[in-house]
This record gives C-alpha cells, sequence and structure tokens, in this order.
C-alpha cells in the first residue's frame, strides 16, 4: 500500500461537522434546515467514494497533524477497512437524512432542529473512528459518538427516554475507559498504538500475559457498543429513541462502531496470527456464538417490533465477531461482509417498523394482522430484508453467511458453524410470523402466537413509547379514520377490546371485516415517499449485496482487506 497526503479523511469528517452550524442557525426553516442536511451528507459521501478507486488501487489517503502526545500522532488514514466503514456510514447517512425527513414531519415531533444537528455530529464522529490512524484517535472519536448520539437516545424526554439514556453512558462510557486501559497498555508494551496491517510487530516478543490483558480490555471495550453479552442490555433500553435513531445505532453508526474496533484490533493491532497464538481468538468466538444463539431465542419472546429487532442485531453483530475470531481468511471476509450486508437489511427492518408507526401508531407484532394491505411496499420490503437476515440465497445475508459457514468449517469449528445454522433457524421462527401476520392474517381471525409471551431475557417495556413518539390518544367508543386513511381502532395497543368485540360477531353473524385495515395499492399511496424511497434502497441494496456483491464494491474492498492482512486471496 502507498501513503498519499490527502486532506480528504479530514475533510470527510469535518463536512459533518461543520454542517451543524447551518443546522443550527436555520432552525426556525425547516425547509433550509433539512436543505442543509442533505447537502452535507450528498458532500460526505462524495468526498469518501472519491478515494475508493484509489484505495482500490493500492493507495492510502493519509491526513498527519503531527504529533500530539510523545510518540503519538494525530493521523486519519483512509485505508481499505477505514473505507469500508467510512464508505458504509457515508452512504446509509445520506438514505437516513432523507426518511428522517418524512418521519419527523410525519410525527410533528419536538426538537427537530436539535435532533439533525445530533445527528450530523454522530456520523462525523463515525467517519472519525473508520479513518483514525491510531488507537487513540479512535479512542477520542469513540468517545464523542457516544456524546453526540446521546441526545437522540434521550430525544422523547420521557422519563423512560432520560433513563435510557444514562444506561446508554453508563455502559458506552465504561467501555471507553476499558479501551482507553488497553491502549496504554499497548503503547508501553510497544511504543506505539498506530493501525498496521498484520498487526505491530512489537506485540510478538511482548510479555504474553499484559498482551493478554490488552487484547482483553481493548476487546472488551469495543464489545460493549458491538453489543456482546452480558454487554448487551443498553440496547434494546435505546428503543425508546425515534426509528432513524435506531437505524442509526443499531445500521450505521455505533454498534458497527464496536464491531469495526474489534476488526481494528485483531487485523491492525495484534495480527490474528498473533491472535491465535495467545490463545485470545477461541474465546472470543465462544462468546460471540454465546450472544447470537441467545440473542436469537430472546428475539423470539418479544411482542414489541423494535425490541424485537433490537435482539436481532445483538445476534447479528456477533456473526462479526464470530467470523473475526475464528481468524481464518473466509471466516474474515464474511465477518467484514456482514458489516455492509447487516448495515442494509437492519435499516430496513426499521424503516418499516418507524412507517409502520407513523401511518398507523402500530408497534406490537399481535396488533398487526393484516397490515400488509394497509402497507402493502413498506411490509415487501421487511420481507426481503428478513429473508436476508435468515440467510436465504439471493440476499445479503446469504453472501456473508456462506463465508462464515466455509471458514469456521475450515478451521476445524465445527461447534460454531452449528451455532450459524441454528442462529439461521431462529431467524426464520422470529421473522416468519411477523410477515405471515402481515399478509395473511385479518384482525378478527388473527392466530395469537404464544410463541412471543412471556419475560425470558429481561423487562420488556411494552408500556414504553417504543418510537420516540407521542402515545396515540385513547379514542371513543366509535372507530373513525383520520386524514392517513387508518382506523383509530388501530392506534397501538386499544384494539384487543374491539377484536374480542368482532369475535363474538363473527361466531354469531358470520365474519364483520369492519376492523379490516384499508387497503392501499402497490403505487406507494401508503406513505410519503421521504420514507419509502429510502425503505425501498435500503431493501434493494440488501438484494443487491446477495446478488452481485462484487459490483457492489464491499466485497472488492473485503477481499482486499484479508489480501493485505493474511497474504490470502480468497
Amino acid at each position: 500500500m502507498t501513503d498519499i497526503a490527502s486532506i480528504r479523511p479530514i475533510a470527510a469528517v469535518l463536512v459533518s461537522a461543520l454542517a451543524i452550524v447551518p443546522i443550527l442557525a436555520t432552525g426556525n426553516r425547516p425547509n433550509v434546515r433539512e436543505a442543509w442536511s442533505v447537502l452535507a451528507a450528498v458532500t460526505n459521501l462524495g468526498i469518501v467514494a472519491s478515494m475508493v478507486p484509489g484505495v482500490l488501487a493500492g493507495n492510502v489517503y493519509v491526513t498527519d497533524f503531527g504529533t500530539f502526545l510523545p510518540g503519538i500522532r494525530f493521523a486519519l488514514r483512509a485505508d481499505p477497512l477505514g473505507i469500508l466503514f467510512g464508505l458504509l456510514a457515508s452512504l446509509l447517512w445520506l438514505v437516513t437524512t432523507f426518511y428522517s425527513i418524512g418521519y419527523m414531519r410525519g410525527l410533528d415531533e419536538h426538537d427537530q432542529t436539535r435532533y439533525f444537528a445530533a445527528f450530523a455530529a454522530s456520523v462525523a464522529s463515525a467517519v472519525g473512528v473508520a479513518f483514525a490512524g491510531n488507537l487513540i484517535v479512535i479512542f477520542v472519536f469513540y468517545e464523542l459518538l457516544t456524546v453526540a448520539t446521546y441526545p437522540l437516545v434521550a430525544h422523547d424526554e420521557t422519563q423512560e427516554a432520560r433513563a435510557a439514556g444514562r444506561k446508554y453512558l453508563a455502559y458506552t462510557f465504561s467501555g471507553g475507559v476499558a479501551v482507553f486501559a488497553g491502549t496504554v497498555l499497548v503503547f508501553w508494551l510497544t511504543g506505539t498504538t498506530a493501525f498496521t496491517p498484520g498487526g505491530i510487530a512489537q506485540l510478538a516478543t511482548a510479555d504474553p500475559v499484559l498482551a493478554r490483558v490488552a487484547f482483553a480490555l481493548l476487546a472488551s471495550g469495543f464489545g460493549v457498543k458491538a453489543a456482546l453479552m452480558p454487554m448487551h442490555s443498553w440496547l434494546p433500553d435505546a428503543m425508546v429513541a425515534p426509528t432513524p435513531v435506531s437505524g442509526l445505532l443499531h445500521a450505521v453508526a455505533v454498534v458497527k462502531s464496536g464491531v469495526f474496533g474489534i476488526a481494528r484490533l485483531i487485523l491492525d493491532v495484534f495480527g490474528p496470527d498473533l491472535v491465535g497464538d495467545l490463545g485470545m481468538g477461541l474465546p472470543l468466538a465462544a462468546l460471540a456464538a454465546f450472544t447470537l444463539t441467545v440473542a436469537s431465542v430472546i428475539a423470539l419472546r418479544q411482542d414489541n417490533l423494535k425490541r424485537r429487532l433490537a435482539f436481532s442485531t445483538v445476534s447479528q453483530l456477533s456473526y462479526i465477531v464470530l467470523g473475526l475470531a475464528v481468524l481464518t481468511p473466509y471466516s474474515l471476509v464474511g465477518g467484514l461482509l456482514h458489516i455492509p450486508a447487516h448495515a442494509f437489511m437492519k435499516l430496513t427492518l426499521f424503516f418499516c417498523a418507524g412507517a409502520l408507526h407513523v401511518e398507523t401508531h402500530t408497534d406490537d407484532i399481535s396488533n398487526m394482522a393484516g397490515i400488509g394491505h394497509r402497507m402493502p411496499l413498506t411490509m415487501s420490503a421487511f420481507a426481503v430484508a428478513s429473508m436476508g437476515m435468515a440467510g436465504i440465497p439471493l440476499a445479503a445475508g446469504f453472501v456473508s453467511k456462506y463465508f462464515l459457514l466455509i471458514g469456521s468449517i475450515s478451521a476445524g469449528q465445527a461447534v460454531f458453524a452449528g451455532a450459524l445454522l441454528l442462529s439461521g433457524i431462529l431467524n426464520i421462527a422470529y421473522f416468519w410470523p411477523v410477515v405471515y401476520t402481515a399478509f395473511f392474517e385479518s384482525p378478527i381471525e388473527s392466530d395469537q402466537k404464544p410463541l412471543v409471551s412471556g419475560v425470558f431475557g429481561g423487562r420488556v417495556a411494552r408500556e414504553a413509547a417504543t418510537d420516540g413518539g407521542r402515545k396515540p390518544d385513547e379514542g371513543g367508543d366509535e372507530p373513525h379514520k383520520d386524514d392517513h386513511g387508518y382506523a383509530a381502532d388501530h392506534e397501538g395497543q386499544g384494539l384487543q377490546d374491539d377484536i374480542e368485540t368482532a369475535e363474538q360477531l363473527h361466531h354469531e353473524n358470520g365474519p364483520d371485516h369492519r376492523l379490516d385495515w384499508e387497503h392501499r395499492s402497490w403505487r406507494g399511496d401508503e406513505s410519503t415517499w421521504f420514507m419509502l424511497a429510502p425503505i425501498l434502497f435500503a431493501a434493494a441494496g440488501s438484494i443487491a449485496l446477495g446478488i452481485a456483491p462484487d459490483a457492489a464494491v464491499f466485497l472488492r474492498i473485503v477481499r482486499l482487506i484479508v489480501a493485505g492482512v493474511t497474504g490470502v486471496t480468497v
């Protein structure tokens, strides 16, 4: 790889950061404010995308501000691993910006200016994490990301939101302390914290006990945002945030910064060979396999859609960690490719959950019988992303999980391959009921699934306003239609009494379809295109990564990363 001095790495960070000023300055003019958000996102994506051809050709773009601590330089480096995360964050920020406009206006949310400013700060921090040239710089942006995302988690300003925000800060700042301690120990052992493909050479001759301690500190610190068990519980509670924030947390920035940090740790600090020699790969892989299995089981028990998606994220992130920890070239490709694959799929799912909330105020799966007729495009996109999450062919998840399976088997770790297959089956078990309920049941004749009952896995926040929006008003006895065209009977949890009454009428007088969802066409009249277009784009990305992953660039970048670290071309 050839280093090229360039301002583009720092420019990608500054574009998002500087956008905060005009966003705040034009807060009383929503169209202008959101135009600034879109302009910053487009510019940021353009800067990052302009570096992709050069990185694929073997170049690394470097912005070096010199030494700011003895032996440590403040440098940003757009290398292949950094471009993988930076390109993903920049692209999905643009998509989420459009979605946020439709979502926040659709719910008439409060403090929208603060929301868009914090969103820009979060993406600036995520890009900084991507392009950090050493452990100190990544630590700085890692902590800035926590600060920037706190106002988004606590956006609703309810008691539940504030509690979730405090828990988020407690967990992630604790992880930051572990990262800092591990960084100090690495510097003490080697005299450097710079990322080096294949690992820092001096660590191979360092005291192995201290090297293991440094690895454990860094892995646990990054593992907090990667939601490895038992450090995961902040993530489901953070679902009180608005849905675009959930997408940011789960697909674009926060949790991806955690798995990205683990990738840097294994590939560019210790190196796969040394991780194997120290015996640290197997325990990390075992923890990841445990997390992905147990989180899938817990997801089965969640009736609230966003909480089910949250535990799905806990599970899917551990696919990435497992691939990295198995240490074979194929598993590394699978783990790294699952970063963009999961991002597109999970963003689609959260976008769909948000559209359901905005248009029908429906958050619980048990109240979604027949909702596919009201939201056909939305629920079709949900079905596509669900297929990918389960690893069904022609969707993004299949390709990454194929590499993960091959890598696990080639490493002689059949137990991990078994965990991946079991989790895939569990993915089908907790996603298929949502799709089936939406398209093949009606509110009157719906089959209550015992699978989603119970409290296994922790607190079920059924009373929380899970979307950051206002709870729908409890209406009178008579159903009525609002401006969105859905029956007030379908708002939130107030549907069950009407269903029970309708079931009695059904048995006495035959079917009564007065409570059925209003059918909408496939032409997009179910919601605003500010929300539908991002949903369809993310779903299309999920398919593109499954059908032509090389053409979508990400697999080419991943192969370059693995070849540079292991010397093996996959």
